[in-house]
C-alpha cells in the first residue's frame, strides 16, 4: 500500500528532523529523500562521506552549487569540499574560503541561514575574484556528537528563485544523516589509524629488541611517525641544556631539512625549547615558528619531551599543515612513539657501558696472559741464548739454540698478535664475528678450568671463512677443546685457527691422548662434519702430544676424508 508506506517514510523523517514543514513535502519527494539518506551513509571513508553528503544536498534540492566545509579549532574552515564547480573554476578561484561572511556565520551562530540575496545581508562579504555569481544562499550547520563540526551550504537553483522553508527542512535532515555518517566514518578512520600506530610500535619494538642500532631504530621511528601522521617535518632533538640543542634525526616532507647530525642549533623561545626545559607536551596551532627547522609560523607543531634519556632534555619534534592540530588521540600515540624512543636511546647506551666493561675485562684478561705467557716465553728465550753465550766453540748447539729460540720468538709474535686481535674484535667485531664467536667459545669452555688454552689465529677469518663453514668451525672448536679439557689431563692446550687456502683448526695438548671409547662417542662427530664439507679429520697422539687437525676447503669442493689415530 503505497500510501502507508510513504506515511512511515513521513513518520521516520519527522522523528529524524523533529520538522513540521515535512508534512508539506510533495509524496513523490519522499523516497528520493530517503534513497539521499542511505547513500549519505553508504561508506567509511570519511573524504569520500563529505564529497558524497555535498553532492547528494545539491542533488535533492537542485541547487546548482553545493559545498561542506569543516570547522577548524580557531573557528575558521579548515577544509572546504565543493560540488557544481569544474576545475577551471575552482583554479581561478584560487585559496577556497575560509569562513568568512555567510559561511562563517553558519558555524558561528551555530544556526541555519537562508536567503534570496546573499549581497544585500549584513553579513556578506563579497566574493573573491573569479568566484561565479551566486544571488541565493541556504546553509546549515553540521553537529556531530553536540559540537559543531561544519555546515552544508547551497546557492542558486535553475528550478526555483529562492529557498523556502521545506527545502530548510530537508536540508536539515540531510545535515542530520550527515552527522552519523560523519561520526561512522571518523570511528572507522580512528580505528584505522589506531591500529596503524600499534603496528607501528610493534614494528619499531621488534627492530630494537632484534639488536637494531640505535640510529636505525630512530630513523624508523620518525619515518614512521611521519608517515602516519602526514606531517612535513618529525625529528629527534638531541637537547642538552649544557651544550645546547642538535638535530639527531629527522624526516623532512620537502627534504629542506638539511641539518646533520651534532649541529648546535638556536632553539631558544621555541616549543622544542618550552618542551625540554618543562619536560611536558606542547601542541600549537600557529604562529610558533622553528626558523632553525625550516619550520614557519604556518604550521600546527607539538613537541614531546624524551624521559630520562642520554640525550639530556630530548625532544621529539613533528609539524604539519595548520589546519590539521594535532588532536589528543594523535598526541597519545606520539607519546608512546616519544617513550619508545627513550628507551631506544637508553638501551643503546646500556649496551654502551656493557662494551665498554667487556673491553676493560678483556683488556685486563689480555695483560694477564701476556704477563703468564708471553713474559715467560721471552724471558726463557733470554736465558737460552744467554746460555749459549757462555758455550763458545760448541757450534752446533747455538745453531740449535738460536733455531728453537727464533721459533719461539715467532710463536710469541702470534700470540701478541691473537692479544691485540682479540682487543680489536671486543671493541669491534659483530656479534656474527667468527672470531669473537670463536673466542667466546674457548673462554666459556676453559673459564673454570685450571688450564687457559693458548689460541691464535692466522688469515683474515673473518672475510676468508664463508658463512656455511661458520658453524662448523664453531662446533669443532668446541668439541675439540672439550674433550682435551676433560680427558687429556694436559698442562697445555694450543689452539690455532688458520685460513689459507684451507680452514684449518689444529688443538694440540700435552695429556694422556685419547681413548677409543672417547674417539665413538666425541670426536667422530668432527669427522661427520669434515665429510658434509669436502675436508678431513685427523687425530694423532705421538710422545705425549696429542693433535687433532680438522680441514675442510674454504671454497666447496668433494675430497675424500679420513680420520687416523696412531
Amino acid at each position: 500500500m503505497p500510501g502507508s508506506r510513504d506515511a512511515l517514510m513521513l513518520s521516520l523523517f519527522g522523528d529524524i528532523a523533529g520538522s513540521a514543514e515535512l508534512t508539506a513535502l510533495n509524496p513523490t519527494a519522499i523516497p528520493k529523500l530517503l534513497s539521499a539518506v542511505l547513500t549519505v551513509g553508504s561508506t567509511l571513508q570519511l573524504d569520500e562521506t563529505l564529497q558524497q553528503i555535498v553532492d547528494v544536498a545539491r542533488h535533492v534540492l537542485e541547487a546548482d552549487y553545493g559545498a561542506l566545509g569543516v570547522k577548524s579549532p580557531d573557528g575558521r574552515l579548515s577544509r572546504f569540499i565543493h560540488s557544481g564547480l569544474n576545475q577551471g573554476q575552482v583554479a581561478k578561484i584560487g585559496h577556497l574560503p575560509e569562513g568568512h561572511g555567510l559561511l562563517g556565520l553558519v558555524v558561528q551562530e551555530p544556526c541555519p541561514v537562508r536567503t534570496d540575496r546573499i549581497a544585500s545581508h549584513p553579513s556578506s562579504a563579497g566574493f573573491p575574484t573569479n568566484h561565479p555569481p551566486m544571488d541565493t544562499f541556504l546553509g546549515v550547520p553540521i553537529f556531530v556528537r553536540g559540537e559543531v563540526f561544519g555546515s552544508i551550504y547551497l546557492a542558486d537553483s535553475s528550478e526555483r528563485t529562492a529557498f523556502d522553508d521545506r527545502d530548510e527542512a530537508v536540508l536539515q535532515i540531510l545535515a542530520n544523516a550527515a552527522s552519523i555518517a560523519i561520526d561512522n566514518a571518523r570511528l572507522f578512520e580512528e580505528s584505522q589509524t589506531r591500529e596503524a600506530w600499534l603496528k607501528a610500535v610493534a614494528a619499531v619494538n621488534a627492530r630494537l629488541l632484534s639488536g637494531g642500532s640505535r640510529d636505525e631504530t630512530l630513523a624508523e621511528l620518525v619515518r614512521t611517525t611521519r608517515r602516519l601522521t602526514d606531517g612535513n617535518l618529525v625529528c629527534i632533538v638531541r637537547y642538552d641544556l649544557g651544550e645546547g640543542p642538535g638535530v639527531h634525526v629527522a624526516e623532512s616532507r620537502t627534504r629542506g631539512m638539511t641539518v646533520s647530525d651534532g649541529t648546535v642549533l638556536d632553539l631558544s623561545g621555541t616549543v622544542i625549547d618550552e618542551a625540554a626545559r618543562s619536560r611536558r607536551t606542547i601542541s600549537a596551532p600557529s604562529a610558533s615558528a622553528v626558523p632553525a627547522l625550516h619550520v614557519s609560523s604556518e604550521e600546527s607543531v607539538v613537541a614531546l619531551p624524551l624521559s630520562g634519556t642520554s640525550f639530556g632534555g630530548g625532544v621529539l619534534f613533528a609539524s604539519r599543515r595548520s589546519d590539521r592540530p594535532w588532536g589528543v588521540d594523535e598526541i597519545e600515540q606520539l607519546t608512546a612513539m616519544a617513550d619508545i624512543a627513550a628507551v631506544t636511546v637508553e638501551f643503546a647506551e646500556q649496551q654502551r657501558k656493557e662494551r665498554l666493561v667487556d673491553v676493560l675485562e678483556d683488556r685486563d684478561r689480555i695483560a694477564r696472559d701476556l704477563h703468564d705467557h708471553v713474559i715467560q716465553q721471552l724471558f726463557a728465550t733470554g736465558l737460552s741464548l744467554q746460555g749459549a753465550l757462555q758455550r763458545p766453540g760448541d757450534e752446533e748447539t747455538i745453531r740449535t739454540v738460536l733455531d728453537n729460540s727464533v721459533d719461539q720468538l715467532d710463536r710469541t709474535v702470534r700470540e701478541i698478535r691473537t692479544a691485540v686481535f682479540d682487543l680489536h674484535t671486543s671493541e669491534m667485531s659483530t656479534p656474527t664475528s667468527l672470531r669473537r664467536r670463536l673466542l667466546d667459545a674457548v673462554n666459556g669452555l676453559s673459564g673454570h678450568s685450571s688450564i687457559t688454552p693458548s689460541v691464535t689465529f692466522e688469515g683474515t677469518i673473518d672475510s676468508s671463512v664463508p658463512a656455511r663453514l661458520a658453524p662448523h668451525a664453531e662446533a669443532v672448536v668446541r668439541e675439540g677443546l672439550s674433550n682435551a679439557l676433560r680427558h687429556a689431563h694436559a698442562n697445555a692446550i694450543d689452539v690455532t685457527i688458520r685460513a689459507t687456502e684451507d680452514l684449518v683448526i689444529s688443538i694440540v695438548d700435552d695429556g694422556v691422548g685419547i681413548d677409543q671409547a672417547t674417539r665413538i662417542h666425541g670426536l667422530d662427530n668432527l669427522a661427520t662434519r669434515a665429510r658434509q664439507c669436502g675436508g678431513s679429520s685427523n687425530i694423532t697422539s705421538e710422545n705425549g702430544v696429542t693433535e687433532l687437525v680438522w680441514r675442510v676447503p674454504l671454497s666447496p669442493r668433494r675430497s675424500p676424508l679420513s680420520i687416523q689415530h696412531r
